[in-house]
C-alpha cells in the first residue's frame, strides 16, 4: 500500500501529503481533507485555535493566525514565525551519539597530496586569480590549454579557473575582508589541485601576492603577473608555458587505495521541499554517519537553515569550546542580517513554499537532518580549513553558490547536494552528487538526478537502504569509478566568494 501522508513525530498535529489530495479524501481514520491539498503540504490532524502551536518534527513551526479545523490545508500564510532559540542558554554535549552505523567500506581510491592534507578525488590544474581584471585574457588562454595541451596529459582531468569579482575596488583592510581573502588563500591549496595551482595576477590590485600566497609559493614558477609582460602575446606564452610545466607534474599523480580518513565531504541542500527533511536529507545523514564512523571528515553548513534548530546542534557539540564557536557564528550572522534590515525569514524561496515548506523553522528542521547524529567536533568560520576529522559545522550563507564555494575553500573534495524542487547546480573543482527527495523529481530529471530518495516517502524503501546506496555512490564517485551527471554534462556554477566587507 502506498503511503498517503507522512507524520514525523507522535506529538505532531499536522502531516504532509505524499501526493496531491482532493477535497473529501480520507487520508487516515477520522481525517478528511476539507479542500484540495497540494503534494507535500500540511493537513491539520487536530483543531488548532488562533494563536495555537502548529507542530511538525515535534517542534513548533509557528502559531496559527486564525482558527484551523481538522482536515484543513495549512500553508505559509497561516503561520506566525516563533522567536528564534536563545544563543546564550544552549546546552552543549548532552546528546553525543557514538553508536553509528557500520560502513560497508573504509577505503577509497584517491590522490595523495604533498602537504599530507586531504586526498584529491580529481586531478585538476587549478588556476587562481587575484583580481577580476585578468579574467578575459585568462579565459582565452584556458581555451588554448584545453585544446592544445590537456590532451597530451591523460591523467589530468580538467583545467579549472577560480575567477571571482574581488581583488580591487574593495575595502581590503576591513575586518570582514578576512573571509574572501581566506577563501582564495585556501583555494590555492585545494586538494584536487595537487599542490600545483597557478596564480594569475594583474600587478596593481589591492589583493597582493604577499596577501594571497605563502612565501615559498610566491615565485616565478607559480605566478604570472600581466604588468610584467610585454603585451598580449607574451602574456599568453607565459601562461601556456607555466601550464605545460604544471600539467607534466600533475600527470604523474596516480590514485592509490587510501583510508576514508583522507576524504573530506560536503553536504548541502537547495531547492528544498517538505519531503527533503524526511527522505533525501535523512538519507544523507545516514551516509554521513557511516563516513564519520570510517574516519572521514563531513561538513554541513547554511547558517540561516540551522538557526532555528541550533539548540539541537549544540547538544551534539563535543565540548563547550565547540559549542561557543557555534553560538558566535550564529550571533555574527544574526547581526549581518540585522545590518541589512532583514532576518532569517528572508531565506525561504517561492519554490520552497510551493513545495510545502511554510517558513524557515520548517526548512531548518529538515535541513539539519542531513547532518545525521554524529557528534560535532568542530565549527568553522566561512572558508576556514578543518583541524579535526569527523562531523563539522562549516558556517556559510545558505546561497547554493556561496555555500558551495565556501565548502570548497574549506577543502571539500566531493559534495552531496539534496534537492526537492530540482536544480542543475554543479561545481567545477569537485564533483557534486545530486539526491532528490521525491519520485516525481527523478522521473522528470532522469539524467540530472544521481540518487532518488523518493521511495522512502512512498514506503518502498527505508532511510537506511537509500543512505547505504548513497554511501556507495560517494565512494564510487570519489574513487573516479563514476561521474555524476553534472560532471558528464559539464554543468558548473561560478565560484562565488562571500564578501561581507564594503566595496569602495
Amino acid at each position: 500500500m502506498i503511503n498517503r501522508y507522512i507524520k514525523i513525530n507522535e506529538n505532531d498535529n499536522v502531516s504532509i501529503t505524499v501526493n496531491a489530495i482532493s477535497a473529501g479524501t480520507m487520508i487516515m481514520e477520522g481525517i478528511v481533507a476539507n479542500r484540495d491539498i497540494p503534494q507535500g503540504h500540511k493537513i491539520a490532524l487536530d483543531p488548532i485555535p488562533e494563536g495555537g502551536a502548529i507542530v511538525r518534527y515535534g517542534v513548533t513551526l509557528g502559531y496559527a493566525k486564525q482558527p484551523i479545523e481538522k482536515g484543513d490545508w495549512i500553508n505559509e500564510h497561516m503561520l506566525e514565525l516563533p522567536i528564534p532559540p536563545s544563543l546564550d542558554e544552549m546546552k552543549f554535549g548532552t546528546n553525543l551519539v557514538t553508536d553509528l552505523p557500520e560502513p560497508p567500506a573504509r577505503t577509497f581510491m584517491g590522490y595523495p597530496n604533498p602537504d599530507e592534507g586531504y586526498a584529491g578525488t580529481r586531478n585538476i590544474l587549478g588556476i587562481v586569480t587575484t583580481v577580476q581584471c585578468v579574467t578575459g585574457v585568462l579565459n582565452n588562454a584556458v581555451k588554448r590549454i584545453k585544446k592544445e595541451l590537456l590532451p597530451k596529459y591523460p591523467n589530468v582531468d580538467d583545467v579549472v579557473t577560480i575567477n571571482h569579482a574581488y581583488g580591487c575596488g574593495v575595502a581590503i583592510n576591513a575586518p570582514e575582508a578576512v573571509i574572501p581573502i581566506r577563501m582564495l588563500q585556501n583555494m590555492v591549496k585545494h586538494p584536487n589541485f595537487g599542490g600545483e595551482a597557478m596564480i594569475i595576477s594583474l600587478g596593481c590590485e589591492k589583493l597582493t601576492l604577499e596577501m594571497l600566497l605563502d612565501e615559498e609559493y610566491n615565485s616565478p614558477e607559480n605566478v604570472v603577473t600581466f604588468q610584467n609582460e610585454m603585451g598580449h602575446q607574451a602574456i599568453m606564452a607565459e601562461i601556456m608555458n607555466m601550464a605545460e610545466n604544471k600539467l607534466k607534474k600533475l600527470n604523474e599523480r596516480v590514485r592509490v587505495e587510501m583510508p576514508l580518513s583522507q576524504l573530506c565531504i560536503g553536504l548541502q541542500c537547495g531547492g528544498s521541499d517538505a519531503f527533503s527533511g524526511v527522505t533525501a536529507n535523512p538519507s544523507a545523514g545516514y551516509a554521513a554517519d557511516m563516513l564519520v564512523n570510517a574516519g572521514a571528515t563531513v561538513m554541513f553548513s547554511e547558517v540561516t537553515e540551522v538557526r532555528d534548530g541550533v539548540h539541537i546542534i549544540a547538544e551534539r557539540c563535543v565540548n563547550e569550546e565547540v559549542g561557543k564557536k557555534l553560538a558566535d557564528e550564529m550571533k555574527w550572522y544574526d547581526q549581518y542580517l540585522n545590518n541589512g534590515q532583514v532576518d532569517r525569514s528572508a531565506n525561504p524561496t517561492p519554490g520552497n513554499k510551493k513545495g510545502g515548506l511554510s517558513n524557515i523553522v520548517e526548512k531548518a528542521m529538515g535541513s539539519i537532518a542531513k547532518s545525521g547524529a554524529s557528534p560535532i567536533v568542530e565549527v568553522l568560520s566561512p572558508g576556514e580549513r578543518p583541524t579535526k576529522k569527523g562531523m563539522i559545522f562549516a558556517a556559510t550563507p545558505a546561497s547554493d553558490f556561496v555555500c558551495g564555494s565556501c565548502q570548497l575553500s574549506s577543502g571539500m573534495t566531493l559534495q552531496v547536494f539534496m534537492t526537492g524542487r530540482g536544480t542543475p547546480y554543479g561545481l567545477e573543482a569537485a564533483p557534486v552528487i545530486k539526491v532528490c527527495s521525491r519520485n516525481d523529481m527523478k522521473n522528470m530529471w532522469q539524467d540530472l538526478i544521481d540518487v532518488n530518495a523518493g521511495p522512502i516517502a512512498t514506503g518502498e524503501a527505508t532511510i537506511q537502504e537509500i543512505g547505504t546506496l548513497l554511501f556507495n555512490e560517494i565512494i564510487d564517485v570519489a574513487s573516479g569509478r563514476k561521474q555524476t551527471f553534472a560532471e558528464q554534462y559539464e554543468i558548473y556554477n561560478d565560484f562565488t566568494l562571500f564578501n561581507p566587507a564594503p566595496i569602495t
